[in-house]
């Protein structure tokens, strides 16, 4: 009886561990924006939320948040927010209509430029991808660390959409500048660009001359609601840091040289350039997020170390009884 109870300890203590730590991903939120931003989180139907869902995360902080095995959802960061004299928060761009700092299960009003993430789904990979098919208000860049995979790479959208931005899909501030910009779909409402009704699969529906504007500044993210072959990216056992506005560079070339986008637009020393504008660059290798990250790795690879250990023990121990 005791053999058994030790047994069956074992395997929970297994059960328990793997679910805990093996399986599961971090992801580190990082702000190089020269103002505050605000991420809100939303997890996917039937995914339970994660530990916080919506906070601040002021110029140069981080912040690491522990997703479980086979999480699902969004991510975007919201701008201009203010608190009234009745506590009611909201934000300009981005805002989770909960009035609060926590989203609650809110989804990011359009629009934003979304982080998007399955993990461990079909071949126990992780998809992921930057999306503008909400529209945009940040530049982002998602680098995955210590996964594998043909098609793990990092992504980005790093154009200042916000100065570009076609005048029909512009959102503008208090003070008249422009703040974000709309997908075709949230400006028009029309089945053409949000791809519904005659238009609901991908041999109707069509990328329009707004979704060009958007895959041209950002070749490797959605432009619209089936741009999948060129903007979904997998991975296996990666942790993922997502930057908002990445180290800022501005482009020597003259206004009047437009670039087309290449496959060698995820090279670093190559980011896509659209008629002389400021552009983003990717954050350095070594970064202080990109440490956390791997901090992150080396504690699993001690506590796996240390299970091992536990699990021979009571091994052995069984084998007295």
């Amino acid at each position: 009886m005791a053999r058994l109870y030790l047994i069956t300890l074992l395997f929970s203590f297994i059960n328990h561990f793997t679910r805990g730590v093996c399986a599961s991903a971090t992801f580190t939120l990082v702000n190089k924006c020269g103002y505050t931003v605000w991420p809100g989180i939303l997890s996917g139907a039937g995914t339970a939320p994660l530990s916080v869902t919506g906070f601040a995360l002021h110029v140069g902080e981080s912040k690491i948040i522990e997703a479980p095995s086979s999480w699902g959802g969004r991510m975007w960061g919201r701008t201009n927010c203010t608190q009234d004299s009745t506590g009611v928060f909201s934000c300009v761009t981005g805002d989770c209509g909960s009035g609060k700092l926590e989203c609650a299960g809110g989804n990011g009003a359009p629009p934003a430029t979304l982080a998007e993430f399955k993990l461990d789904g079909d071949g126990g990979k992780d998809f992921y991808d930057v999306s503008l098919v909400d529209g945009y208000n940040l530049p982002m860049l998602v680098v995955p660390q210590g996964g594998s995979g043909p098609n793990c790479t990092t992504i980005r959208c790093v154009m200042d959409l916000n100065g570009t931005c076609p005048s029909e899909l512009k959102v503008t501030g208090t003070g008249g500048q422009s703040v974000a910009c709309k997908s075709a779909c949230d400006a028009f409402g029309q089945a053409q660009y949000c791809c519904s009704g005659a238009y609901s699969n991908p041999d109707t529906c069509k990328p329009s001359k707004y979704a060009v504007v958007f895959k041209n500044a950002c070749p490797h993210a959605y432009s619209y609601a089936y741009d999948d072959k060129t903007s979904t990216f997998t991975c296996t056992g990666a942790d993922y840091i997502i930057t908002f506005c990445p180290s800022p560079s501005t482009s020597q070339k003259s206004s009047s040289e437009t670039q087309t986008p290449t496959s060698d637009d995820n090279n670093d020393n190559n980011p896509p350039l659209i008629n002389g504008t400021m552009i983003y660059e990717g954050a350095a290798p070594f970064d202080e997020s990109s440490a956390a990250s791997t901090s992150v790795h080396v504690f699993r690879s001690q506590a796996i170390a240390g299970a091992v250990a536990v699990v021979a023990a009571l091994w052995r121990l069984s084998q007295h009884f």
